[in-house]
């Protein structure tokens, strides 16, 4: 069975800064998202989920962000199941990246 990686922040802040075809989902709850989060990013809820595969190519690179890093894995794996074909976890999550970068929106 497939899976999906790990990345680091500053992977994908490299991304980010070259302007790479990828997809950054945000799994935190509405508030914490609505608060701040990576710019350019979707907020991605059950609610959203069908929405967003069908609007997604497969083939596009997806970078799931949660709080730490952690819950991110589990949804990157789903992603994975339902045939993405390059997904990511992003270690440390968004406290990490709010440490670390200032592409932050809110």
């Amino acid at each position: 069975m497939d899976s999906f990686k790990h990345i680091s922040v500053a992977e994908v802040n490299t991304w980010l800064t070259e302007k790479a075809a990828v997809k950054i989902v945000d799994i935190r709850d509405p508030q914490s998202f609505t608060d701040a989060h990576i710019a350019d990013s979707l907020h991605l809820t059950d609610a959203k989920l069908v929405t967003f595969m069908q609007e997604t190519d497969f083939e596009t690179p997806v970078v799931v962000v949660c709080y730490h890093g952690r819950s991110s894995q589990g949804a990157a794996q789903y992603l994975v199941e339902q045939g993405f074909e390059s997904v990511y976890s992003m270690d440390g999550g968004f406290e990490d990246w709010r440490r670390q970068c200032q592409f932050v929106a809110g």
